[in-house]
């Protein structure tokens, strides 16, 4: 195939890809900027959200940890052996790393008990329901898009996001250093992973989206593609906004009750 694409340079430089992906890249910047560089995490970082706020975010985060080897089984789902260079691709990959996404559930019901939230609490997800817009927009999308669409909705938008924002969150030892010296190791198991190596997973995942869309693909497959990632993107920084105006809320409330008292 004239338009078939086939990666020669590294991985994670942009210019390993054709120039409509790296016009893509581009394209959704801001709206990835906004999420990994959202003061949420820069008060993360700084251990200065409330108690309440941090059991909101680790609640509500659960479904897509939890969930997100179901996504990619969905996308597996859609692969046949044999019938194109990017979903032989896709399959191998996809198969490779739901074991892991598996492991990452474990991770994450370990940081969840290191701020005293039970697995019990966080399946019962009694939560506002802007909280559970993300998990709806990828199950969305792993159902109803094309194996190239759905794998960078997930694949190449959250976990590309999710490898930044951790290793800003794992840039100071100040919220490392809040939990007791016996604790710290598996709450922050989480965060650490992501932040020293899921930084590869979005960049492998482009390299399958492109392996797929070819050299050339239609205008209307890149706008596709466009809104799929910055939708992504969107719901994520939706449910950070919805976190902080509880945090907000929570200080209003607390301020009104001793000036009551």
């Amino acid at each position: 195939m004239i338009d078939a694409f086939n990666r020669t340079g590294p991985l994670m430089e942009p210019a390993s890809y054709p120039d409509w992906a790296q016009q893509l890249i581009r394209d959704c910047s801001e709206s990835k900027r906004r999420v990994v560089e959202h003061d949420f995490y820069r008060r993360m970082r700084d251990n200065t959200l409330s108690p309440k706020t941090l059991r909101l975010y680790l609640i509500g985060g659960w479904p897509v940890v939890e969930q997100f080897s179901l996504y990619m089984g969905r996308n597996l789902g859609k692969t046949r052996y044999g019938r194109h260079p990017g979903e032989d691709k896709a399959r191998r990959w996809l198969i490779r790393n739901i074991r892991v996404e598996l492991n990452h559930a474990d991770y994450w019901v370990n940081w969840a008990g290191a701020h005293g939230i039970t697995l019990e609490k966080m399946s019962a997800q009694d939560i506002p329901v802007e909280f559970q817009a993300l998990n709806d927009w990828c199950w969305h999308t792993c159902v109803s898009d094309s194996l190239a669409v759905a794998m960078a909705a997930t694949n190449y938008a959250i976990e590309g996001a999710v490898g930044e924002w951790s290793a800003v969150v794992c840039s100071s030892p100040v919220y490392e250093e809040s939990f007791p010296p016996e604790e710290r190791k598996r709450a922050m198991k989480w965060l650490k992973m992501h932040a020293q190596y899921d930084d590869e997973h979005p960049w492998e995942a482009l390299d399958i989206i492109c392996t797929l869309a070819g050299m050339n693909p239609s205008r209307a497959l890149q706008t596709e593609l466009r809104k799929a990632i910055c939708k992504s993107y969107d719901y994520m920084h939706l449910f950070l906004q919805s976190c902080l105006q509880f945090e907000k809320n929570l200080v209003v409330s607390e301020r009104r009750e001793l000036a009551e008292g």
